[in-house]
């Protein structure tokens, strides 16, 4: 296999990766000296002040370690990758995602108003040519129409990037979501020799693992714990997004023809995305609002059966990595797309069947 599927996204991943080591310690200093922290509420689960603006870093090291693994390509060859209109596109709503992030960590934004955001922001994705344009057999459906591929595209897109930023309630769940899905997209596509998109998600995964590792590790009392905040769960839902519909269009003039496209790209999120339709859906049925703030995620959900923040991370860590393996393992044996997505609804509803039924606040009632 040609040696660039690897060592361009490698080059990302440490200049970004140092990049962020550099940062992340100025970062946590500005922070402090500002007060800019996330104070604790009968909604979360931290009792201390943590400084809040972790994911900040991610859109400067991902530019940071794309820049200089394409000086690096560039070296090799006079075509630039990345350099279209298609990539300004992409980067412009990625840059309206990170800044709407960045608004509301330190000034607070109405939920709504976020929503309006993010939903301009998700046309860019059609807008520069990607979008699910074939279901694959799911539900017996093939291609679609661009009049309905565009707003499943759209819908998928704010789906994501909401279920990523909703499942941030405990240390290391979304970042740690977010790194098995990077790195599963970036082996998918260095398996299809598409460099640009590898060192895309290679770019991130190092801004990731250095937050992640203050994240976890990080000391209050010394100041070096901190939350990736709204910028950092969006960035990484609108990456996730974009990533997951790239792989599941169907474009035989760049990619090969992938059977079941759509199921192995948003495999990886399928923790995130199922338990935010969960918990929409119980709103609605509750008569209230999908904005409503409440302690019923999944994370929410585990830890009122007693376990620590800590094993309820390793578990829902494992259920997603569980997900994986058995639609890997279902793709193998060809089993058909729609069964596969009805057995991971089962599987996800008898988990949160058993969590709620050792709930002890359920067990209270």
């Amino acid at each position: 296999m040609d040696y660039k599927n690897y060592i361009f996204p490698l080059i990302a991943l440490l200049a970004s990766l140092l990049f962020t080591c550099i940062a992340m310690p100025w970062l946590l200093k500005f922070c402090k000296k500002r007060g800019l922290y996330d104070v604790p509420d009968e909604r979360k689960v931290h009792s201390n002040n943590i400084p809040r603006l972790g994911g900040s870093l991610f859109v400067p090291a991902m530019l940071v370690g794309m820049s200089v693994a394409l000086f690096f390509m560039n070296q090799q060859s006079d075509d630039f990758p990345f350099i279209k209109v298609s990539t300004f596109l992409i980067f412009t709503g990625i840059l309206i995602i990170y800044l709407i992030g960045l608004l509301d960590d330190l000034l607070g934004l109405p939920a709504r108003f976020k929503f309006i955001v993010q939903f301009i922001a998700a046309l860019f994705l059609p807008c520069c040519g990607l979008y699910i344009n074939n279901m694959y057999g799911l539900f017996g459906l093939y291609e679609l129409p661009m009049y309905i591929a565009y707003p499943i595209t759209i819908f998928l897109n704010l789906l994501i990037v909401n279920s990523i930023n909703l499942i941030d309630g405990i240390d290391g769940l979304a970042s740690g979501i977010s790194v098995v899905g990077l790195i599963a997209y970036l082996i998918l596509f260095s398996t299809l020799g598409v460099v640009s998109y590898t060192v895309f998600a290679a770019a991130l995964i190092g801004a990731v693992v250095v937050f992640m590792y203050y994240n976890l590790f990080g000391n209050i009392e010394k100041g070096t714990k901190t939350f990736m905040g709204d910028t950092g769960s969006l960035i990484l839902g609108y990456a996730l997004a974009y990533l997951s519909i790239k792989y599941a269009m169907y474009n035989p003039n760049v990619l090969p023809d992938r059977p079941y496209a759509l199921i192995m790209a948003f495999t990886f999120l399928i923790i995130p995305v199922f338990d935010l339709t969960r918990v929409a859906f119980t709103r609605l049925l509750n008569k209230k609002s999908i904005f409503h703030p409440d302690k019923t995620h999944i994370h929410h959900l585990c830890m009122q059966t007693g376990l620590s923040m800590r094993w309820t991370l390793v578990i829902i860590l494992c259920l997603q990595v569980l997900f994986v393996l058995v639609n890997y393992v279902f793709i193998k044996f060809c089993i058909p797309s729609t069964l596969i997505l009805l057995i991971d609804i089962i599987i996800f509803a008898t988990f949160i069947i058993v969590v709620k039924k050792n709930s002890k606040l359920e067990s209270s009632k």
